[in-house]
């Protein structure tokens, strides 16, 4: 009988490395690994990185360092480095950082058990990095052990051939691979039988699900939410990410007829300015954004739009900015995930001349920023007075208060005696709001 191995696993970066990372514990149970929250009693380490921005890598980079004091002291240590900077540093990896067992791109980590048995019979590093044309995800019936109970991420696709020059996701994740939609469908059906109440559809570029399929056997994404929707016990439905450019009107119908879809949608924009677009290579103008915008309002009066805003980027002037400025007074997002540009090899902007300062970057983050938080103020407070169903996710980290979320992604906090369980759902009435969250009043106790 084997002995129980633990096996702890550090997450960088987004959601699409959250389904990863429970991939691969999940993946590793099979193998007699149980997941421990305890660093240190660890028989086998996974740091699954991020590399989109550049403090992500950091700190990925800052836990591998701290690592090899622990990995002297029990030379059976395995470390595995997983994810985006895996995939872009592959063999330089063990040269920074020789104590490391294993690097492994993301298509790659659905080996993970064989290759940590390999790796541990090898007295220098193993790289397994390559990016296949002929790629697939395979078929993957999750367990129910991890994460949690009432929600879930599921990848429908991989990869993307977008391009945008800023970005490194073609280099670290190859280019777009759609999963057979029996798969997905079969995927979710599992989880709703575990209990899971809650799928979130994962995609690099979600709207351009089926395209790299033969004509005769494609799904559209708006399809596939639409067959997703009828599986009962499904009580809401999320995706992300976006591309504007492939935002169809055909998708945007699909939040008036899919009840359990939530008016959320997070629709990246990037710049307000066509100039600063087209360098980017985003293949849309302001104006095609606006009139999406504007069209989806028409489906879903109510929904909540966020995005993603670069400053700073190299040619960026004065009046491309005031440009992302006046976009974020028209649309007025919800909120708003900002950041400095900054170059991430191999993307194409490396090769831009920088031309913003980095005083300048920060200065106009700040100002963006606090905008972007004075209209996250005010579109918070036009809920105030309005009734909302929340989901549960657990207890608020305030004494006597649960946390809940609402379908347009807003987490409210509400007083209450009674005991909730993750996944239940409740009716609250909004008192107040604070800047990332709102305040409610307890109304109905639903036994769903």
């Amino acid at each position: 009988m084997n002995t129980q191995k633990h096996l702890y696993i550090e997450t960088f970066g987004c959601q699409m490395n959250d389904r990863d990372s429970e991939i691969m514990a999940q993946l590793m149970a099979k193998e007699n690994f149980a997941p421990t929250s305890d660093i240190a009693c660890a028989d086998a380490i996974i740091v699954n990185t991020c590399s989109i921005r550049g403090k992500a890598e950091q700190k990925a980079y800052s836990l591998l360092g701290a690592l090899r004091k622990q990995k002297k002291e029990n030379p059976n240590l395995l470390i595995a480095v997983t994810g985006c900077v895996a995939q872009q540093e592959g063999k330089k990896m063990l040269v920074r950082m020789p104590h490391v067992n294993l690097v492994v791109g993301p298509q790659n980590i659905y080996q993970l058990p064989a290759l940590f048995e390999k790796a541990g019979r090898r007295s220098k590093g193993l790289v397994v990095t390559e990016l296949s044309k002929e790629f697939m995800i395979p078929p993957f019936l999750p367990t129910m052990e991890r994460g949690l109970p009432h929600k879930r991420f599921v990848t429908i696709m991989q990869g993307c051939n977008n391009f945008c020059t800023y970005c490194i996701v073609p280099y670290t994740r190859g280019r777009e691979v759609s999963r057979k939609c029996e798969e997905i469908l079969q995927e979710i059906i599992h989880l709703v039988a575990g209990g899971v109440k809650e799928i979130t559809l994962l995609g690099q570029n979600v709207n351009s699900y089926g395209n790299d399929q033969p004509q005769e056997q494609r799904t559209t994404f708006p399809e596939l939410l639409r067959l997703v929707a009828e599986i009962k016990g499904i009580e809401r439905l999320r995706f992300t990410t976006s591309n504007p450019k492939d935002l169809s009107e055909e998708l945007m119908r699909c939040f008036a007829d899919i009840d359990t879809l939530c008016p959320h949608f997070h629709l990246p924009v990037q710049s307000g300015s066509n100039k600063v677009l087209k360098k980017m290579n985003r293949k849309y103008t302001i104006e095609n954004y606006l009139e999406k915008v504007e069209k989806l309002r028409k489906y879903s009066p109510d929904i909540t739009l966020t995005t993603d805003i670069i400053v700073g980027f190299p040619g960026e002037e004065d009046e491309d900015f005031q440009a992302t400025m006046d976009l974020i007074e028209k649309v007025r997002y919800h909120s708003a995930f900002s950041f400095k540009y900054s170059s991430r090899p191999p993307a194409k902007s490396c090769e831009f001349e920088e031309t913003v300062t980095e005083e300048e970057k920060i200065k106009r983050l700040a100002i963006l920023q606090d905008r972007q938080n004075v209209i996250t103020k005010e579109r918070n407070e036009e809920y105030v007075g309005q009734l909302m169903e929340l989901m549960i996710e657990g207890e608020s980290k305030m004494d006597g208060q649960w946390c809940g979320r609402s379908k347009t992604n807003h987490t409210v906090n509400f007083e209450s005696k009674d005991t909730f369980i993750p996944g239940q759902l409740v009716m609250v009435k909004i008192k107040s709001t604070c800047q990332n969250s709102l305040l409610g009043e307890l109304l109905v106790k639903n036994e769903k």
